[in-house]
This record gives C-alpha cells, sequence and structure tokens, in this order.
C-alpha cells in the first residue's frame, strides 16, 4: 500500500539520518502518528502549514507498506473527503516501521522565503549561512578542483541531501560564476556524485509523481 506523510525540515534530517527506511520517533506530546493516503491531502498540509513553521520548509514523503499490516488500521477522514489517514499509536511506530517495504521517497517540497536549510559541517573555510549561499561555496569548488567537490558531497552528505530539493527550485543564473555553462552543470554533477557514493537512494523530488497523484493535488 502506497502511503504518504508531510513533513518539515527538521524530520527530513532525521529520515536521512535513519536511512530514509523509518520514520523518526514521536515526541512525548505526540501520541499518534498520521499518514495520509493521498499527495493533495500531503500537499495541504505540506505546502500550506510546514512551511510556516520554524524551518520554513514542507515535504512530502511516499512510502511503501505492506499491506497486510496496513489492513489492522481503520482509515480515518478528517474534513473532506480526500482528508484520509491513518491512525498509528506512536507506541506502535517502530513496528510501522519494519513493515515499510524500501526506502522513504520525498516527491515533493515548498519552502517558505524564510528557509535557510542545512549547512555543511565540513570542507568549508567559512560555513554558509543559507542553503543559497551553501551552494554558491560548492559551485566555487567544482569551478576550483573536481576531487575536492566529490569530497565535499560525501563528507556532508546530510547536508547535501536536505538542500537539494530547494537548490533545484532555483534560478542558477543568479550564482556568481566565470563560467554560466560550469553553473549550469552543477546540479546534474551532485547527482553524480551523489549516485555513485550512495547508489540506490534518490535525492529529494527526484522520484516522479505519477498521474494519479498528479490528479489528486488539483
Amino acid at each position: 500500500m502506497i502511503l504518504y506523510r508531510p513533513i518539515g525540515h527538521k524530520e527530513l534530517e532525521l529520515l536521512i539520518k535513519g536511512g530514509l527506511r523509518e520514520f523518526p520517533p514521536r515526541l512525548p506530546d505526540q501520541p499518534i502518528f498520521y499518514p495520509v493516503l493521498n499527495v493533495g491531502y500531503a500537499r495541504e498540509i505540506a505546502e500550506g502549514w510546514n512551511t510556516k513553521s520554524d524551518t520554513y520548509a514542507g515535504y512530502i514523503t511516499r512510502f511503501n507498506l505492506k499491506n497486510d499490516y496496513f489492513e489492522k488500521f481503520e482509515k480515518q477522514i478528517v474534513g473532506g473527503m480526500r482528508h484520509e489517514e491513518i491512525w498509528v499509536p506512536a507506541t506502535q511506530l517502530d513496528e510501522f516501521n519494519s513493515n515499510i517495504i524500501g526506502h522513504i521517497e520525498i516527491i515533493a517540497a515548498y519552502f517558505g522565503e524564510k528557509f535557510i536549510g542545512s549547512l555543511p559541517s565540513r570542507g568549508f573555510q567559512e560555513t554558509p549561512v543559507t542553503a543559497h549561499e551553501y551552494l554558491q561555496k560548492i559551485l566555487a569548488t567544482f569551478e576550483y578542483n573536481t576531487m575536492d567537490f566529490r569530497a565535499a558531497i560525501v563528507m556532508n552528505y546530510l547536508s547535501v541531501f536536505c538542500n537539494y530539493a530547494f537548490w533545484k527550485q532555483l534560478d542558477l543564473v543568479e550564482l556568481d560564476s566565470s563560467d554560466q555553462g560550469k553553473a549550469q552543470q552543477l546540479l546534474p554533477a551532485i547527482c553524480e556524485a551523489w549516485h555513485t557514493n550512495f547508489p540506490g537512494v534518490r535525492l529529494p523530488t527526484e522520484s516522479e509523481l505519477t498521474e494519479a497523484e498528479i490528479a489528486t493535488t488539483a
């Protein structure tokens, strides 16, 4: 059974730390875990609510749950007919995670104006302060030394993963570069370096929505 889960940026960081195979534990004041049954409902939350949160970003995750396990839960409708979800007690989240098949994918991303992103921990003399500035520094490394560029991607895999969807939405013409052709090659180079080192793990929004999923967002 394909399910969706709208998340914020902090939860995205926890997902990649967990290998994209499990959702992180709920907080003490969060007794229920709420996966939803369609992209349209997930988008309402990710775009309408998460982009206004403290990290100003919302994402839609997609994952495959074993059918026989899914059938244990009753569908809940909370609002309109497409507001379908299931309620998983926080105490059962470990069991729920063990019934996820494959990796959790991030299929859509939305950002508020105050989005900062996940900043690198290694490889730069001066730490950038925003995801936009971070990409500028990656470009400078890419233009100067290919080996250092690849090393920076691997060393900072968490921040690269968590910023990638935002970078895809930027106009790369705005980056400061003496070679705009090189700037246009930057994202494909990041993808190539990523998949060389982390085969089988898709970057956020690399996975495309199906026609049926797109129809639910209307």
